[in-house]
């Protein structure tokens, strides 16, 4: 990976690069950031130029046999960690499916591998026996003169002896070894990895760079900067918003439904028209229970998101306001119910659901309390 090739980001580049050439080349690293704005691309990059025997001022140079391998992700002394669908699995077992996303694809998140490797409906995570790997693979001879490189993504998928595993490897590294771990969440590490790294906070892209990259992928110039308003600073939740508008769309259908039958219940005085919406929402909770589970957190991001859209419109500030034709449409009307009153209560409850989620919880049970907290959230007066 080379420098060039990431959208944006150029302070990082530019203090990786110092950094090199300076000599001051930290034994372990943590990238953090949202999902989507090139840490894991910033994380190989910087480790080609740090082992490119023939690397310039402003980047690797790209033709030498180091930057080759690198850049097929084959180079013997670069080694990958990355969740896996069974705790019996190896990663080495995945390498092929794992290069084939990172050179084709380059910008994805934990639903996509899952999706990649079949396993949308388990958790991944890192195993012990993962961690015994890495220590066996960095106690064999390095192929050549530079330095070995371990690329840990999504270290907080570590189980517990995982995890402590990789902290005495912190504290007692290998000579000439340097482990570059990517989080999108490193406050889930444990705090003894996290004072045993150095870290590098990788920022949200700005709306400009977000949509000249999409205009070079073939998106028209209107509908990139349109996307890259409302992407977050996320260069990767822009590419999903321009390719997945079917998901979008149902995830926004599954929005206005849970909000709509949870007003007809919580507010309405009709019996009947409250009995067919509970009923309607007891459906709902079981429809989508079934979708798996990377999917019911990516609705739940969703949903907190169009909770924060909608709050920010009541309030009048719809400057601030990053919503596509379809969800503007609804806000509209549905804006008025989110208020100081209960969107604080709305979020906490969206967000727990999240958590419970990717704990493994029921999904039937915390989609069908969510339906119930919703219906006496919604109608909680203004403060």
């Amino acid at each position: 990976m080379l420098f060039r090739d990431i959208i944006g980001q150029d302070e990082t580049k530019r203090q990786l690069r110092m950094a090199v050439r300076e000599g001051r080349v930290p034994h372990a690293q943590l990238f953090t950031g949202i999902s989507g704005i090139g840490k894991l691309q910033l994380a190989l990059a910087y480790a080609q130029y740090l082992n490119c025997p023939h690397r310039t001022d402003e980047d690797s140079c790209g033709t030498c046999p180091t930057c080759m391998q690198y850049q097929h992700l084959q180079h013997p002394d670069l080694h990958f960690v990355f969740p896996l669908p069974g705790a019996g699995d190896a990663c080495d077992n995945y390498l092929e499916p794992w290069r084939e996303i990172l050179l084709n694809r380059r910008y994805f998140d934990l639903d996509d591998w899952y999706q990649t490797i079949g396993a949308e409906n388990k958790q991944g995570l890192i195993p012990q026996s993962e961690a015994q790997e890495i220590i066996r693979k960095l106690s064999l001879k390095a192929y050549g003169e530079g330095y070995k490189v371990v690329v840990i993504w999504q270290p907080e998928k570590m189980n517990t002896v995982a995890a402590n595993k990789l902290l005495k490897l912190l504290e007692e590294p290998p000579a000439e070894t340097v482990f570059l771990l990517v989080s999108d969440t490193p406050e889930q590490l444990l705090s003894t990895i996290l004072s045993r790294v150095q870290t590098i906070r990788v920022p949200r892209l700005d709306e400009a760079t977000i949509a000249a990259g999409l205009e070079k992928e073939g998106i028209e110039p209107g509908k990139a900067k349109d996307i890259a308003r409302i992407a977050n600073g996320s260069y990767l939740s822009a590419r999903k918003k321009a390719e997945a508008q079917e998901t979008e769309q149902q995830e926004l259908a599954d929005f206005i439904a849970l909000f709509r039958d949870a007003y007809t219940v919580g507010v309405l005085k009709d019996p009947q028209k409250k009995y067919e919406s509970l009923k309607r929402l007891r459906q709902w909770s079981l429809d989508i229970s079934a979708i798996g589970r990377e999917k019911q957190k990516h609705f739940l991001q969703y949903a907190q998101q169009q909770v924060r859209e909608n709050y920010i419109r009541n309030i009048g500030e719809e400057a601030l306001n990053y919503q596509m034709d379809a969800e503007r449409a609804f806000s509209a009307k549905f804006a008025p119910f989110i208020h100081n009153g209960n969107v604080e209560l709305i979020m906490n409850q969206l967000d727990l659901a999240e958590r419970q989620i990717e704990q493994n919880g029921n999904a039937k049970m915390i989609f069908f309390d969510l339906c119930l907290q919703m219906i006496v959230l919604i109608k909680k007066p203004k403060i």
